[in-house]
């Protein structure tokens, strides 16, 4: 018997962004959002990602729209202290979160130590993954001091090391399409040996 071909999207409130017994939902949202510090009121489209409302909303263009898959981290932003991947989380899942980009971090002026040493080990070609890059990178250090393991972390009764194994496991949702991964390595294990020795001290 061939397959019922009287399709009908609609039918049963089915794929027509209706409910069953015919009511609509809003098609927008309010949401505050405390961004770099600041605290906005924006209203968006339900379906409006993070990504998109930092970038159309409140133009900071410094996150980048790579992939809008969450495949290669150029949107990576922090959010109430964790890096995420902002193309794949939507604006109204965060009210009243508080979300750090590249632009909270530091100014040309007043580098944050981690853009100081991208910049000391020309950690970036075409620049357009840096600020993904940058931020993830930042959390890296975070997370192994925090004791939070990776999947190559070998003990985990031990404090974990910033070794090369580790910061290249936990960055490895960080695409760089020109290659400049030997100094993006380079420029986090200068910030990581940094910190070791501040905390010495």
């Amino acid at each position: 018997m061939p397959p019922d071909t009287d399709f009908n999207p609609s039918r049963d409130g089915a794929l027509s962004g209706s409910a069953p017994n015919g009511a609509v939902g809003p098609a927008t949202s309010t949401v505050s959002l405390t961004v770099n510090g600041t605290t906005h009121q924006l209203t968006v489209d339900n379906r409006t990602t993070l990504l998109d409302a930092l970038r159309e909303h409140l133009q900071l263009t410094g996150t980048k729209k790579g992939c809008d898959h969450g495949q290669c981290g150029a949107c990576t932003c922090s959010v109430n202290g964790q890096r995420i991947n902002s193309c794949l989380s939507l604006a109204v899942m965060h009210d009243g979160d508080e979300v750090e980009t590249i632009e909270g971090l530091g100014a040309p002026e007043a580098l944050d130590p981690m853009q100081a040493a991208f910049v000391e080990h020309d950690g970036f070609q075409c620049g357009y993954c840096t600020p993904g890059q940058i931020c993830s990178a930042k959390s890296v250090l975070e997370e192994i001091a925090a004791g939070i393991p990776s999947h190559v972390t070998g003990d985990l009764t031990t404090r974990i090391e910033a070794t090369e194994a580790e910061i290249r496991e936990r960055m490895s949702g960080n695409i760089c399409r020109c290659g400049a991964y030997a100094n993006i390595l380079a420029a986090i294990t200068q910030v990581a040996e940094e910190q070791s020795e501040g905390a010495r001290t």
